[in-house]
């Protein structure tokens, strides 16, 4: 074992060491040593590179990482979300970059519940996509403590839309979004894009690989056999990475894979393969071409043990990732440019979490669940129902005086569920540039003495309108079926118009 010092090739006065013990980490196209330290990692390209692809390396380590620490909300894109590569160091004529260690959260702590062989590896999110892991018929199971709830993997999603907004932002596609380049931790319902490395700038820096199975693009798979420089050759860019996004965010959701169902198209698995996942694919949950089904020997084709769509259906995850679904697994399945953007996607997620109840079985796995807007709510996962009676809260904003709009946008209650600024006005967006001061609650809701009521905890011009009443600062309010509650007379401040469901 040996320590390797190793210059920079941005800025020859920088040096990094590395622990060699002839035993590297193997990616799939790196070999990664640790430092000293375990501060970062440096993690060398087995190939070498030609001239195109280094200076790929230098722009992401030098240009690309800049234009996110100029911009709004640096900290939360490079400490939080990204594994960004911060410099670049020759060895041999190899080059290698220099990344931040992963936090210790994106490690197993425990693993599996009856052995702890995968205890300090990467959680990747491969372990939490597919049911298998979660279901006790099979010898090996994640335990409990690894799992968290349904709710920690909206948060997830959310987080994972806003690192590749911010991306396309910059003009730039990931080029291999998939459950093996983000790490995420149901616990803290963190995720972190790994592998930037291989970034695809459009005309610029073409890609290096087509994806990862499961979430290439059908038409990329479906053009793979025609040659590099052919017009008609799709490679990865930025509407591929949204076909990514979109599988992703369904796996999480719904432990599944949209397009692995029961139809096969060839006998030949290989070919199998590129047909179903690329020319001939179809949604499994297709409303009108039912050709893929999931059946019950669909575990045959596949061995895989997929979620099961007759019992949780996409609709579960609620009205708003509904419709995105279908644009991204029926619209733009084939047709690229109708895949929605991440922004689409967080802003649905979002108006999902709001529609979100908990569950009031203390033994249901999942613990949360989207309100399905029926007259007798239920959980889909135990089929536990709702007791008592349930607040439903829409959302109008305030246009003009006296002139309200509605905003398709809905609130349920929950006890002791909090309301924030950005329930209250239209100016306030809930995104990763809010600050700890706009993040505080400003009101709450509570089941108190049988009866549902808000109380305000910082709303200076909240008012009953039903009543013609001010409601002041650390005083409550009931709600009652009907009930009209302005939060703020700014332009842009909202009213909540109250149903009581489930009486």
């Amino acid at each position: 074992m040996s320590v390797v010092k190793v210059k920079s090739i941005i800025d020859s006065s920088k040096t990094y060491e590395y622990v060699d013990d002839g035993n590297p980490i193997k990616g799939g196209v790196k070999d990664v040593y640790f430092a000293p330290g375990r501060k970062y990692v440096v993690a060398f390209f087995r190939d070498l590179l030609d001239f195109n692809q280094k200076e790929r390396i230098k722009k992401i380590v030098t240009v690309y990482l800049e234009n996110i620490k100029n911009g709004h909300s640096s900290d939360y894109y490079l400490n939080l979300l990204y594994r960004w590569p911060y410099d670049a160091v020759e060895k041999d004529e190899k080059i290698g970059v220099i990344v931040p260690i992963y936090d210790s959260k994106f490690f197993f702590n425990k693993g599996y519940s009856s052995s702890d062989n995968i205890k300090g590896t990467e959680k990747k999110g491969l372990w939490f996509t597919a049911p298998s892991f979660r279901n006790k018929q099979y010898p090996l199971v994640l335990d409990k403590s690894e799992l968290g709830d349904w709710l920690s993997y909206f948060q997830i999603s959310i987080n994972l839309c806003r690192g590749v907004k911010k991306l396309h932002q910059m003009g730039l596609a990931h080029s291999d979004l998939s459950y093996n380049n983000v790490l995420i931790d149901p616990i803290t319902k963190s995720a972190n894009i790994i592998d930037i490395d291989g970034l695809v700038v459009h005309g610029l820096y073409p890609p290096e690989v087509i994806g990862t199975a499961d979430f290439i693009a059908p038409e990329v798979l479906s053009t793979k056999h025609l040659k590099l420089q052919d017009p008609s050759r799709k490679l990865p860019n930025q509407k591929t990475d949204l076909h990514a996004l979109a599988t992703l965010i369904y796996m999480y959701l719904l432990r599944r894979h949209p397009l692995r169902g029961g139809k096969v198209w060839d006998l030949e698995s290989e070919k199998d393969e590129v047909l179903s996942m690329g020319e001939k694919a179809v949604f499994v949950e297709h409303p009108t071409d039912q050709i893929n089904r999931v059946k019950v020997d669909h575990l045959k084709k596949w061995n895989l043990f997929w979620g099961d769509p007759s019992k949780i259906p996409y609709t579960a995850t609620g009205p708003y990732l509904s419709e995105l679904f279908k644009k991204a697994f029926i619209d733009g399945l084939h047709n690229p440019l109708l895949r929605p953007i991440a922004n689409e996607w967080e802003t649905a997620l979002l108006k999902t979490v709001d529609l979100i109840q908990p569950c009031t079985n203390v033994n249901c796995d999942e613990k949360w669940y989207v309100f399905d807007n029926t007259s007798k709510p239920r959980c889909p996962f135990c089929g536990t129902p709702h007791k008592g009676t349930l607040p439903v809260v829409d959302l109008y904003y305030k246009f003009k005086d006296n002139v309200w709009k509605p905003e398709n946008h809905r609130l349920m209650v929950y006890h002791n569920q909090y309301l924030f600024k950005w329930h209250v006005s239209k100016k306030v967006i809930r995104n990763e540039s809010l600050t700890p001061f706009d993040k505080k609650p400003v009101g709450y809701f509570t089941f108190y003495q049988n009866k549902w009521v808000l109380v305000n905890q910082n709303l200076p011009n909240m008012k009953d309108l039903t009543e013609d009443k001010i409601i002041p600062v650390n005083s409550m309010v009931e709600l009652t079926d009907g009930k009209k509650i302005m939060l703020s007379d700014e332009e842009g401040g909202r009213l909540m118009y109250i149903t009581l469901t489930n009486k």
